[in-house]
């Protein structure tokens, strides 16, 4: 079993409003430097089966048509290693 992640982000120039709150709550928690912040969404697919190119294409074609909106997203498709359970 493999594990694909499907990362989700605003476009640079669509604004970001939750983005915005964390940013302007972070001095009054004590965490200076962070000069800008957007919010995203992951998502992680396990996949039964290699992950080929086949089944990258069809994880390609969810995320564009059901997991992102791709008017104000982009996306991101990888392969993340999976940890073996330790028994």
């Amino acid at each position: 079993m493999a594990r694909v992640v499907v990362d989700v982000m605003l476009k640079p120039e669509i604004l970001d409003p939750q983005g915005q709150a964390v940013q302007r709550a972070l001095p009054r928690l004590g965490f200076e430097g962070i000069s800008d912040v957007r919010q995203g969404k992951r998502f992680e697919l396990e996949v039964d089966g290699p992950v080929d190119e086949a089944a990258l294409a069809r994880i390609h074609d969810l995320a564009e048509s059901f997991l992102a909106n791709t008017v104000i997203e982009n996306f991101v498709v990888r392969v993340e290693e999976v940890a073996e359970a330790v028994k």
